[in-house]
């Protein structure tokens, strides 16, 4: 039987995650709706396996679903022709990744790029405000793609302790965002970051090694490596090395 959906106040805790709506209800995967949205509730949010998502004009909706799409920086799939490209990304004199250089312009990039099966964006004003709140207390950070002093692809993504959350990518030029996720990937494999949220099970996702697994386990892994010291947020060149000695799918 469907239960009522929770209406958070400012000062009111989130429900257990293990009470979110499931598949036998309207909307599987969403938990709570309402409450404030800043960086202190995006920080209570996160550490809990819960996130914010919603369009303009409603409600701010929190979501914690069951499967829950991860990334295993160890499972990177690093197919032939994206090889080729970091190589030559790698190589080339001008093209670099920059981390949190433009967090604010990396958000408003995705929140302009076009997304299937979506009319608008769920990247909202009062979402960049709350991200951004986050990204000046170092909880929040830009991976980027750089050509010529020209930014041209990145992604954003939350980090608490060596807990990694992804969240919007975008790319201006082809496989740019392809490349910050190597390289965000590539960052996370030389901490020993066990696992990077994807939230929501996506073809393009799996394409590149994704995979869903349990929301009790992804919870786990996430309450041990939040309170782990927090990443060297910072990329150097070298950390291609090793993504690009992997094994290589066709």
């Amino acid at each position: 039987m469907t239960h009522s959906l929770p209406w958070l106040q400012p000062a009111q805790d989130f429900p257990p995650v293990d009470s979110t709506w499931g598949d036998q209800d309207p909307i599987p995967g969403l938990l709570a709706a309402g409450s404030a949205l800043d960086a202190t509730h995006l920080r209570q949010a996160y550490s809990r396996g819960i996130f914010p998502w919603f369009s303009e004009g409603q409600p701010v909706l929190w979501w914690s679903p069951n499967p829950r799409m991860v990334l295993h920086p160890q499972e990177f799939r690093l197919r032939r022709s994206l090889r080729k490209t970091l190589h030559r990304f790698k190589d080339t004199p001008g093209c670099e990744i920059r981390i949190d250089s433009a967090f604010t312009t990396v958000m408003q990039h995705c929140a302009q790029t076009p997304r299937e099966g979506q009319n608008g964006t769920w990247i909202v004003q009062s979402i960049v405000n709350a991200y951004t709140e986050l990204h000046r207390q170092g909880a929040a950070h830009s991976v980027e793609t750089w050509v010529d002093g020209e930014l041209v692809g990145g992604l954003y993504c939350v980090a608490l302790g060596r807990a990694v959350f992804g969240e919007s990518m975008f790319s201006l030029r082809s496989d740019a965002s392809k490349i910050a996720l190597a390289a965000l990937t590539a960052l996370c494999r030389a901490h020993q970051v066990p696992q990077i949220d994807c939230q929501q099970a996506t073809a393009h996702l799996s394409f590149m090694g994704g995979r869903e697994i349990p929301r009790a386990e992804f919870v786990k892994v996430v309450e041990q490596q939040r309170h782990l010291p927090d990443l060297h947020w910072q990329f150097a060149p070298v950390y291609w090395d090793e993504l690009l000695d992997t094994h290589s799918d066709t």
